[in-house]
């Protein structure tokens, strides 16, 4: 069952009190699993339980004299329990809290995500279906090349954002795994049996082996998943960004009543939800990069990669889900203009039938024409239609040498622009639409 896709989830992930009440649970859960083992006495853990809470500003005012987050949340929390506050923390280091809070906060932050997508793919689902058969030029090199569906372009985006959530399913499993083994990863001081069972709680994996910190290949893999992920939101953005041009104009991004497009010209409606979202991307590739950066640690850990981390997972997360939201926007008002493909379409002569002539000639023709010599015939055409803004097929029909290898009736039938997407189906079928 899909879950709703709402604007507060993320945000609320990464505030500070959400970040601290994870620790604290980690904190919990080891005194837990200790308690099952008899190190601490059942009574001080339902103490814990009930009277530990996180205070956020209390936790800022001691930091600001003991210049240590985790000590000054342990020492927050411990002065609200009491006495069997002394258990929290005990055998563990920081990272033990931090990196498998860490782990669940990533764990949060991809069901978000995996929500987004599959919110997006049931908007681009609804496009290609509706599109199937609107036709429309194909472009290479921004150039018109032969003729497509809408439908079969969506199905492209469809098919490719399948592709993108599970490599975000895989990276956000992989990336969600905690440890408890102390300073150096080693189990001097936390029985391996309370990372395990914090761990289970949780729903993470368990570390094979760590050092102080979980190896940082993990998070780099994730961050290098959501900028793949966001490129596949670029490339789509891209595209309604180049089908609004002025030149273009087959399709448009909704335009709100009230809505305005230029300080200075009344006139304009601009791509610019498209714009972020393409603007974004390039965001999420640089986070990246800092996390590829912050693989290589000094010996068993340093904390060089700590202050990035606390600004790239929180940013990453965040402006995919905004690029989320903003395309499934774009996509669920997306104006269409069929009869604008159509123009655009008729634009170049029909001159885009020309594979399909050349390859018409050399199935009827026999011997008579090598596949250079028919490449030649009909480009000698297409370009004299091209560049004369002549009817390419008057031109075909005209020309005596293609006559006598094709009746009229087969060089109408190379022209049949239906022909080109008589699979469109087919395709659409294939990306489980």
């Amino acid at each position: 069952m899909i879950r709703r896709y709402t604007r507060d989830e993320m945000g609320r992930i990464w505030t500070d009190q959400h970040r601290f009440e994870t620790m604290l649970e980690v904190e919990i859960l080891a005194c837990e699993a200790m308690a099952k083992k008899g190190r601490v006495p059942m009574a001080d853990l339902k103490t814990i339980r009930r009277k530990a809470r996180v205070n956020v500003r209390r936790i800022e005012e001691i930091e600001k004299v003991v210049k240590h987050d985790i000590i000054a949340f342990l020492t927050q929390v411990e002065r609200g329990v009491g006495p069997a506050g002394r258990h929290l923390h005990a055998g563990m280091t920081s990272s033990d809290v931090l990196d498998t809070a860490l782990a669940a906060q990533i764990r949060e932050a991809t069901s978000v995500l995996l929500s987004g997508i599959e919110a997006l793919m049931g908007t681009v689902a609804k496009l290609a279906r509706t599109h199937k058969n609107t036709l429309m030029p194909g472009r290479t090199h921004g150039v018109h090349a032969e003729p497509i569906t809408f439908g079969i372009k969506a199905a492209g985006w469809y098919s490719e954002l399948k592709r993108g959530r599970e490599r975000l399913r895989e990276a956000g499993k992989s990336a969600a795994f905690g440890k408890i083994s102390g300073a150096v990863g080693t189990f001097a001081h936390v029985d391996p049996d309370v990372e395990a069972y914090v761990c289970k709680k949780l729903g993470l994996g368990i570390e094979p082996v760590s050092t102080q910190v979980v190896p940082r290949d993990r998070h780099a893999h994730y961050l290098s998943v959501l900028a793949v992920v966001g490129g596949t939101l670029e490339r789509m953005a891209l595209e309604v960004r180049h089908l609004q041009r002025t030149e273009v104009l087959e399709a448009e991004e909704p335009f709100s009543e009230g809505q305005r497009g230029s300080s200075a010209m009344p006139h304009k409606r601009n791509p610019i939800a498209a714009e972020n979202v393409c603007g974004l991307a390039r965001l999420l590739r640089s986070y990246a990069q800092a996390a590829l950066e912050n693989i290589a640690l000094w010996h068993e850990r340093d904390i060089s990669h700590s202050s990035v981390e606390r600004v790239i997972l929180p940013d990453a997360t965040i402006a995919l889900d905004f690029m989320l939201h903003r395309l499934i926007k774009v996509l669920a008002g997306l104006q269409v203009y069929p009869k604008r493909m159509r123009e655009n379409l008729d634009k170049t002569f029909a001159v885009l039938a020309s594979q399909r002539l050349m390859l018409e000639i050399l199935a009827k023709g026999g011997k008579r024409y090598s596949r250079d010599a028919a490449y030649k015939l009909v480009q000698g055409l297409a370009q004299k239609a091209w560049t004369g803004s002549l009817d390419f097929k008057m031109l075909v029909l005209k020309d005596p040498e293609i006559s006598s290898v094709l009746d009229p009736l087969a060089v109408q039938e190379c022209f049949d622009p239906n022909y080109f997407v008589r699979h469109a189906s087919l395709i659409l079928k294939r990306a489980g639409l």
